[in-house]
């Protein structure tokens, strides 16, 4: 089962680079996401959302293209169009993402200038991720998490966030 965490950054770039750190984790295979979504409100408190598809709609999409490929000895072009959209249809039903009304309620919380982050893990070596965050200490703070208790404090301790 897929882990939730959300953080909000200080800063507007942050969110953007803790997530590209944690994709250079997840190309070295020590972290698999299901799903990712990076919000900015820029400094005009205009709010800017990147949300990548989820790995449902990515194997969707493949298996759809496939199938199409697969059709298109009958009907050429319409059957690869079909399978793919199709195949995202069916992905896009498994509801892995990250819940749309968490990103609503971070995003109406966001002050001008600053950033979240939205990763929905399935896998990860826990010190890899810990040690990636640990760069965005002081800008972040969890606002979110489905993580164990442990491993959450980890990471708000990556993050130099204070509790008591």
């Amino acid at each position: 089962m897929a882990q939730l965490i959300a953080i909000t950054f200080d800063d507007q770039d942050s969110a953007s680079e803790a997530l590209r750190r944690i994709r250079s984790l997840e190309k070295a295979g020590k972290v698999h996401l299901t799903d990712t979504a990076v919000l900015v409100m820029d400094q005009q408190g205009k709010l800017h959302q990147k949300h990548e598809l989820d790995s449902g709609v990515e194997a969707g999409i493949v298996v759809g293209g496939i199938l199409g490929m697969a059709l298109s000895f009958i009907f050429p072009i319409v059957g690869m169009v079909v399978g793919a959209a199709g195949g995202a249809l069916v992905g896009g039903m498994l509801e892995q993402g990250v819940d749309k009304e968490l990103v609503k309620e971070v995003s109406a919380r966001l002050r001008p200038g600053t950033s979240a982050l939205f990763l929905m893990v399935n896998e990860m070596n826990a010190d890899a991720a810990l040690a990636a965050i640990r760069e965005f200490k002081g800008k972040g703070h969890v606002y979110q998490s489905s993580l164990p208790d442990e491993v959450e404090q980890e990471l708000r301790r990556a993050l130099g966030e204070r509790f008591s």
